[in-house]
């Protein structure tokens, strides 16, 4: 390896660098990376010719030792100083099947199809995407199991359900925590038995005599809550009631006028919801229009001051957000002719993230509405910033360009084409001088360093806002919602035109790394997860674009959207 002692000059600071001309641009900067905390897409080296590049080889800079290369750039800001790790370096051939698979962004496992299962398949690989959930069913044990041996300690091998046989909760701890040790398709058996034992509607057997029937995914996506619901819970406080479910406070009032001219009065009433309806009418091409309509109920019951059955209206508004909104598209209906759930196909788009402030009280709107502008100003900020330092650089290139052009000109230059060049280029310089004799202003920019301290200035401004306002609006209450404002995170789709047939499918976000200089909620560019979502088809588990959920609105028997689960954007902090 043929090495050059050079000096590189950053700052004040002067490294000694032995340069390794057999390598790249690439390795060069992460030398310096040692040296300086600056990482190596914020480095820029300035050599003859421009910028180096990452695949500049470094035999092309023809270095001479002792020769001093400038750098620019400054750290971001993270904790990223090399190390030596803490653990010793375990390579991927020498890990078992349980450590490959909890690696970070490696293809979690599926589920195999037992017989029409695709149902269950898809709602429970969209709840296996809440890390909540997760977290929680691990600290679970069933009531009188504590410190018992035997059977329950099958569930290391995904089989604790064998003691718990009507246990959803038990079964889904011990189905996840064996799909985390392995990347195959596993086989939901025990969770399958105990879903038919407790709910008897899933061990319905096919009409044409082949099995079991296909189910209703969203039917199975209620039931397994409601149990979770009663099964998970610390105290007073459920689980689910904390994180994925809603408040409703509603208005019943008679449509009858009759009823009003005698004096009813309109009825006020709470209640708890696990999910919101977006009803699919001919007019509905957005999902907001669909969860407007399912706010408004139609009921016909016996009126008090009328003494006879009459129509009334109940409006609901949401009093408490949930951190998890489930949306059901309403799609499925009981066609009498073929005696099933006949399929409603209209097209409905529904957005990546979800604005949900008009879908509540004015007491709750009151509060969720600076908080929510206040995140969108601060991302507006970050963009901004964010076009003005690529802006800089641009423009930092297109010089150096220039220049690199001009010297390579020059180079080419006969002595007496030198002469006037020099000539011409004074001539330029004394034009640009007004009548008054001063130079004419030239534009500058602002460096990285400036554009640094800018960004964290006014960011921080409104960050410190932004969590001022988080206290004044505090409850106490970790599981809700304090903006409104939603990202999508799953989505269970349906192929075919009826519930009792077809083929569901989930499309599951992957989880982005956290950034050390990530913007707010849904904005996150700078995590390459970021944007990607997995397919998973029964025990084929695919990655995809986010273009593809785009395509999953309806219009026709292909997979279309029926349920959708939303998580509360992450609000910036001050760390």
């Amino acid at each position: 390896m043929a090495t050059i002692p050079i000096i590189i000059k950053h700052g004040s600071k002067r490294h000694e660098v032995e340069l390794d001309t057999t390598s790249t641009g690439e390795t060069l900067k992460y030398q310096l990376f040692s040296l300086t905390g600056v990482e190596p897409d914020r480095q820029k080296v300035l050599v003859k010719g421009g910028q180096l590049k990452d695949d500049t080889p470094l035999s092309s800079l023809k270095a001479k030792p002792g020769q001093t290369f400038m750098m620019m750039g400054t750290p971001s800001g993270g904790q990223n100083v090399l190390t030596k790790p803490k653990e010793a370096l375990k390579f991927l051939e020498d890990m078992t099947a349980a450590e490959v698979a909890q690696q970070e962004g490696a293809t979690p496992a599926g589920l195999q199809n037992l017989g029409n299962t695709c149902y269950l398949n898809s709602t429970l690989q969209t709840l296996r995407g809440v890390p909540e959930l997760q977290a929680e069913l691990l600290k679970y044990q069933p009531s009188g199991q504590a410190g018992q041996s035997g059977l329950s300690n099958l569930s290391s091998f995904g089989l604790g359900g064998l003691d718990s046989s009507n246990d959803l909760a038990a079964a889904l701890r011990d189905l996840f925590k064996q799909m985390s040790e392995t990347q195959e398709g596993v086989p939901p058996f025990m969770f399958l038995n105990a879903l038919r034992t407790v709910f008897p509607q899933f061990a319905q057997q096919d009409r044409n005599g082949h099995g079991y029937a296909q189910q209703d995914a969203e039917e199975a996506w209620s039931q397994i809550l409601n149990q979770l619901r009663v099964k998970l819970t610390s105290g007073q406080t459920s689980f689910v009631d904390k994180y994925l479910a809603g408040q409703f406070d509603s208005v019943t009032e008679c449509d009858d006028r009759a009823a009003k001219t005698v004096g009813e009065e309109p009825n006020k009433s709470s209640d708890v919801f696990f999910k919101l309806d977006c009803h699919i009418g001919k007019e509905t091409n957005h999902l907001q229009d669909g969860i407007m309509a399912g706010l408004e109920e139609q009921i016909e019951k016996q009126s008090p001051t009328l003494d006879r059955n009459a129509l009334y209206t109940k409006r609901s508004r949401i009093a408490r957000l949930p951190q998890y909104l489930t949306v059901h598209f309403v799609r499925f209906f009981w066609k009498r002719e073929t005696q099933k759930k006949a399929k409603i196909m209209r097209k409905v788009t529904f957005p990546a993230e979800l604005d949900v402030v008009e879908f509540c009280t004015d007491a709750l709107r009151e509060k969720l509405v600076p908080v929510r502008d206040k995140v969108r100003e601060i991302r507006k900020d970050e963009i901004d910033v964010e076009r003005s330092r690529k802006r800089q650089r641009v423009a930092l290139e297109r010089a150096q360009r220039q220049e690199k052009d001009e010297a390579a000109d020059s180079e080419n230059l006969e002595p007496m084409q030198k002469k006037s060049a020099a000539s011409e280029s004074k001539e330029t310089k004394d034009k640009k001088k007004d009548k008054d004799g001063d130079a004419e202003m030239e534009e500058t920019f602002k460096t990285d360093a400036q554009y640094e301290e800018e960004k964290n200035a006014s960011i921080k401004a409104a960050k410190q806002e932004l969590q001022e306002l988080i206290k004044q609006n505090g409850s106490g209450d970790g599981g809700t919602n304090q903006s409104g404002l939603y990202e999508l995170r799953g989505v269970i789709t349906h192929q075919g035109a009826s519930a009792d047939s077809g083929h569901y499918t989930a499309y599951v976000k992957k989880q982005a790394r956290k950034a050390n200089d990530s913007q707010t909620g849904d904005k996150r560019k700078d995590d390459e997860a970021d944007g990607k979502w997995w397919w998973f088809n029964d025990d084929k588990v695919t990655e995809v674009e986010a273009e593809k959920i785009e395509t999953l609105s309806g219009g026709g028997e292909s997979h279309s959207a029926l349920i959708l689960l939303y998580r509360a954007i992450d609000l910036p902090t001050l760390e």
